[in-house]
């Protein structure tokens, strides 16, 4: 099994950045992919970001430019987000992906407010 840590949601102003930061412990493969999801309130779950083990990243539309993601190696995954919107107010859910296996962080609070 796969376990997952995140950290690092808060409140931030408008144009504000934050950094969160994932780390996953238990049966980690080296071939993986690791990302960040959101849900806001009343909305589905979507993709924000995700990195696999080769380097390769997939970015939603939405935060492409303000939003980067990367790895420290096969078991961290880090996010950092500047020219934060109030739109990108929701819960950040990590996620770990390798073969069959699909395992989802707890969650953290990001929220954009003035």
């Amino acid at each position: 099994q796969v376990q997952l840590v995140e950290s690092g949601g808060g409140l931030v102003q408008p144009g504000g950045s934050l950094r969160l930061s994932c780390a996953a412990s238990g049966s980690i493969f080296s071939l993986n992919r690791m990302g960040w999801y959101r849900q806001a309130p009343g909305k589905q779950r979507e993709l924000v970001a995700v990195v696999d083990n080769n380097g390769f990243t997939n970015y939603a539309y939405s935060v492409r430019g303000r939003f980067t993601i990367s790895r420290d190696n096969e078991k961290t995954v880090n996010l950092q987000m500047n020219s934060l919107k109030p739109e990108d107010t929701a819960v950040y859910y990590c996620n770990y992906k390798s073969g069959g296996l699909d395992t989802w962080g707890q969650g953290t609070q990001v929220t954009v407010s003035s």
